[in-house]
C-alpha cells in the first residue's frame, strides 16, 4: 500500500511541476479564460450528465454526494486532445493541443461514506490573434497581435455520506490558483517601434459546493435517480502587473522605452450555480439521465478587467443528455458484452456576450452544442477499465463578427480500482 501512495503523491507533484497549453480559443481572451467542463471522461462521453448519477467504481465530478457511493480505491487520470477549426467568415484557421486534464484519487470509507481529491483545470487561456487594418489600396496601415497563455487549476477535497437508504449528501471544497499572461502589440505604418501592453496576473480563491442525491427503486427492473448541486458564491481574485513600452520586432522583440508599470488588481465574482438530475435506470445494465444547469451572469471588476469594454456576460444555462449500455456486466465468454457504451449531446449558454462591432449595442451570445459518444474497456477481469471519448461540437457563429470554432476533443482515461481497506470476498 506504501508503493501506491507514493506512486500517487509522485504524479500529484508532477503534475504542478509544469505548464501546459490547454487551448486554442479565442474566446479564452476574455476574464481569467475558458471555464473548463469540469467532468469525468466517462461523463462527458454521456454529454456531461452526472449530478443524479453514481456507481461504486467511478468518481464522479459533478456532485460531492456521489462519492459516498464508492465501494472501491479509485484512482484516475485523464488526457485530452483538443482540434479546432475557427472561422470568421473571411479566414479559417484549424490548431490542436494535447494535455493532462485531470487526476484524482477516491475512497470508501467504511460503508456509509466516501471521500476524494484530485486536481482538474479550472479555465484556460491559450489564443494568438493578428487583426490587420488596410487603405482603399490595400496597403497595411497597421497591424495588431493579440497573445495569451496561461490559466487556473482546480485542486479540491469531497466527503460524501450516506444519511439514510439511498439518500446521500456531499460536501467540497476547492482552491482555485494559477498565472495568466496577456499581450497587444501594434505596429504602425511609419513607426520604427511597435507599442506592446502587457498583464501578468496571479489568480486564486477559494469555492465550496455542497450536493444530495437520492436512489430508490421503481420496480424490480428499474431504479428512479434524483440529485442536485450548488457552487456557492465566491470571489476569484487577481493580482499583477501592467506594463506599455514601446519594443523593436524588426528580428526579435527588443523592449526599449516603458512608459507604464503599475500594480493591478481584479475580481471575478461567480453567483450561485445549480444543477439539477434526474436518471433511470438498471444498475450495471443501462441508464438514461438529463442534467440542467443555471447560473446568473458573472462579475468582472477590477483595473485588469477595465479594458473589456467588447464584452459582458449574461444568464448561463445548459442543457445535457445521456446515458450508457452494458450488455452483461459479468459475461465470463464475451469481452464486448462487458464493455460500456456510452452517448449524449450538451446544449449550453455559456453567457458570454461580445460586441464585435465595438460600438457599445450590438452584443451577441456565444453557444456552444455538442455531440458525444465513448466505450470503457475492461482491464482484464478486474473491475479497472480505460475509457474512450469522442465529442463534436460547434461554438460561436460567424454572424456579427464574430468567431465560430468547430471542435473535435479526443478523451482517454484510466479509472483503476482496488481494495485497500477491505477484505478480499469471493463472489
Amino acid at each position: 500500500m506504501t508503493r501506491k501512495i507514493i506512486v500517487i503523491i509522485t504524479l500529484f507533484v508532477s503534475v504542478f511541476s509544469f505548464a501546459q497549453k490547454n487551448n486554442t480559443s479565442a474566446y479564452s481572451f476574455f476574464g481569467i479564460g475558458d471555464k473548463n467542463n469540469i467532468n469525468t471522461v466517462e461523463q462527458l462521453s454521456m454529454g456531461g450528465i452526472g449530478v443524479a448519477f453514481n456507481d461504486a467504481y467511478h468518481l464522479n465530478f459533478s456532485n460531492p454526494a456521489a462519492v459516498a457511493f464508492l465501494s472501491f480505491t479509485n484512482y484516475t487520470l485523464a488526457f485530452e486532445n483538443i482540434n479546432m477549426s475557427a472561422k470568421d467568415g473571411n479566414d479559417k484557421q484549424k490548431a490542436g493541443t494535447t494535455y493532462l486534464s485531470y487526476l484524482a484519487f477516491g475512497v470508501p470509507i467504511g460503508d456509509k461514506a466516501g471521500m476524494s481529491f484530485g486536481l482538474l483545470p479550472n479555465s484556460s487561456v491559450g489564443y494568438s490573434l493578428v487583426s490587420s487594418v488596410f487603405d482603399n489600396e490595400n496597403i497595411l496601415k497597421e497591424a495588431t497581435l493579440y497573445n495569451g497563455d496561461g490559466g487556473t487549476n482546480r485542486v479540491f477535497l469531497n466527503f460524501g455520506y450516506k444519511a439514510f437508504k439511498g439518500f446521500s449528501v456531499g460536501l467540497q471544497g476547492n482552491y482555485v490558483f494559477g498565472k495568466i499572461e496577456n499581450s497587444i502589440i501594434n505596429q504602425q505604418e511609419g513607426a520604427s517601434l511597435a507599442t506592446k501592453y502587457e498583464t501578468r496576473s496571479n489568480v486564486k480563491g477559494y469555492s465550496l459546493d455542497v450536493g444530495f442525491q437520492y436512489k430508490t427503486a421503481l420496480n424490480k427492473k428499474v431504479d428512479l435517480n434524483l440529485g442536485a448541486s450548488f457552487e456557492l458564491s465566491n470571489t476569484i481574485d487577481t493580482e499583477g502587473n501592467e506594463y506599455l513600452y514601446s519594443v523593436s520586432i524588426a528580428s526579435f522583440e527588443s523592449p526599449r522605452d516603458t512608459i507604464l508599470s503599475v500594480e493591478s488588481v481584479g475580481y471575478l465574482k461567480s453567483p450561485v450555480k445549480t444543477s439539477l438530475g434526474i436518471g433511470v435506470g438498471k444498475e450495471y445494465k443501462w441508464f438514461i439521465g438529463a442534467d440542467y444547469s443555471f447560473q446568473n451572469a458573472l462579475e468582472l471588476q477590477g483595473s485588469i478587467f477595465n479594458s473589456y469594454s467588447k464584452i459582458k456576460y449574461d444568464k448561463y444555462s445548459k442543457m445535457a443528455i445521456g446515458g450508457f449500455y452494458i450488455p452483461k456486466f459479468n459475461s465470463i465468454s464475451s469481452y464486448w458484452e462487458r464493455v460500456t457504451y456510452r452517448a449524449g449531446l450538451k446544449f449550453e449558454k455559456t453567457g458570454l456576450l461580445v460586441d464585435a462591432v465595438g460600438n457599445g449595442v450590438d452584443f451577441t451570445a456565444v453557444d456552444d452544442f455538442g455531440i458525444s459518444f465513448g466505450v470503457g474497456l475492461p482491464l482484464s477481469q478486474q473491475l479497472s477499465n480505460i475509457n474512450l471519448g469522442f465529442e463534436f461540437g460547434k461554438r460561436g457563429k460567424t454572424t456579427d463578427g464574430l468567431v465560430q470554432e468547430n471542435y473535435f476533443n479526443f478523451r482517454l482515461s484510466l479509472s483503476l480500482n482496488d481494495k485497500w481497506f477491505k477484505k478480499i470476498e469471493i463472489f
